[in-house]
């Protein structure tokens, strides 16, 4: 009977080491997936490069230069039938110094009411004028438009007309839509960091003051932070 459970146990090992040798990597394909902060980061570059091209931008340049931090959102869609919602995923951030630091993951979503036939998107920049706003956005959750102080003004395509004056506010908003929009109205909408994606972009949990310091790296992100600097 002892011999019997001897050569069980045995067994066990045996199978237990087969186990290892064959799967004892797995742990790294079931790591989180960064391909689609990656992708995010491509088209935020392209977005930044859009709004470069776009003339409605040409009065909020300088801004940009003395911007406190930036949100690229490439992608807000706007879809639904009688309730709709719009969101996109988008990255944060913060210029240090001459240099724009490392990207943190957000989401910007909010509900809305309505007839909204089809599917519709936008790119959208939030150029964040004040350290107050900043320090807003880079808590857990920001709502646009809910007070606190903060100014919210809104350039886009149809907003040439714009002046000096009207520009001045704590957030600058640029955005460019495809298809029928019908005007872009950010109050209500909820900024919020994307901790999962963070965690998995730079390979350990990162809260979005340490990514805007700049303690944490991922090369990826070189390209859309040279693009940033270049406008």
């Amino acid at each position: 009977m002892e011999s019997a459970v001897r050569k069980l146990s045995m067994l066990g090992a045996a199978l237990a080491f087969t186990a290892l040798f064959l799967f004892g990597n797995s742990a790294s394909f079931a790591a989180p997936s960064t391909s689609e902060q990656n992708d995010i980061l491509t088209r935020a570059a392209t977005t930044a490069q859009h709004m470069q091209a776009d003339p409605a931008f040409d009065r909020a340049r300088a801004m940009l230069h003395n911007a406190k931090g930036v949100l690229i959102v490439p992608s807000l869609v706007k879809g639904g039938f009688i309730f709709g919602a719009e969101g996109g995923n988008g990255v944060l951030m913060q210029r240090n110094g001459n240099a724009w630091s490392a990207p943190a993951f957000y989401t910007l979503a909010s509900a809305s009411f309505g007839f909204q036939a089809g599917l519709e998107q936008a790119e959208v920049v939030m150029l964040i004028m004040s350290d107050r706003a900043l320090d807003a956005v880079k808590r857990s959750e920001f709502k646009v438009g809910a007070g606190g102080g903060i100014t919210v003004v809104t350039l886009s395509a149809g907003a040439e007309a714009a002046t000096a004056p009207n520009l001045s506010g704590d957030i600058i908003v640029w955005s460019s839509a495809t298809g029928v929009y019908g005007g872009l109205t950010l109050n209500g909408s909820v900024v919020k960091a994307r901790d999962e994606w963070n965690t998995a972009f730079y390979g350990r949990p990162s809260s979005v003051t340490d990514i805007l310091a700049d303690r944490v790296r991922n090369p990826q992100a070189d390209r859309l932070r040279q693009q940033l600097a270049s406008l």
